[in-house]
């Protein structure tokens, strides 16, 4: 079994429960449930659009956040206050933008030095999205009024100093 994943930090993975939960409710005003995360299969993203943000730093790898086509339409709606189709640029925005908030906020808990990339957004159904292979995607189920979502984190900690939520 010499194909052994390293593990991700599991304080890293509570960073973005924590600031899912608080994005979605203070800057869109949507109550989110989160489940248990588990270990990604499969190299497609969880749903049909997905909000890519990179890192740097400390960290390697990145955050995806994939929503059903539905849900994205409506937590869009509720963040913008405006009703958008799904294949416009401003769509596409408020995705990158839900994104950038979930890995910015995430990133202030790690205690180390981290920076993220400018956001980017993929929409169609069954696309793949290349991780790094040497440590797991570790997914974060959602829910909220509007549907599912997820939050798929694959991102390798580069430095052996603790981080602390």
């Amino acid at each position: 079994m010499g194909n052994q994943k390293e593990q991700i930090n599991p304080a890293l993975i509570a960073a973005f429960v924590k600031s899912t939960k608080n994005v979605l409710s203070t800057m869109v005003g949507i109550e989110s449930t989160i489940g248990k995360p588990i270990i990604k299969v499969a190299e497609s993203p969880s749903y049909d659009v997905s909000g890519i943000v990179g890192f740097t730093g400390e960290i390697t790898g990145s955050v995806v956040v994939s929503f059903k086509e539905d849900c994205a339409l409506g937590i869009v709606s509720a963040f913008t206050m405006e009703e958008y189709e799904v294949h416009t640029e401003d769509f596409a925005d408020a995705v990158g933008e839900l994104c950038n908030m979930i890995a910015g906020n995430a990133k202030k808990d790690f205690g180390i030095e981290a920076g993220i990339g400018i956001p980017n957004v993929v929409v169609g159904k069954n696309h793949v999205i290349s991780r790094l292979k040497e440590v797991p995607c570790v997914v974060i189920p959602c829910e909220c009024a509007n549907g599912e979502f997820a939050v798929e984190v694959n991102i390798k900690q580069l430095t052996p100093a603790p981080v602390g939520v």
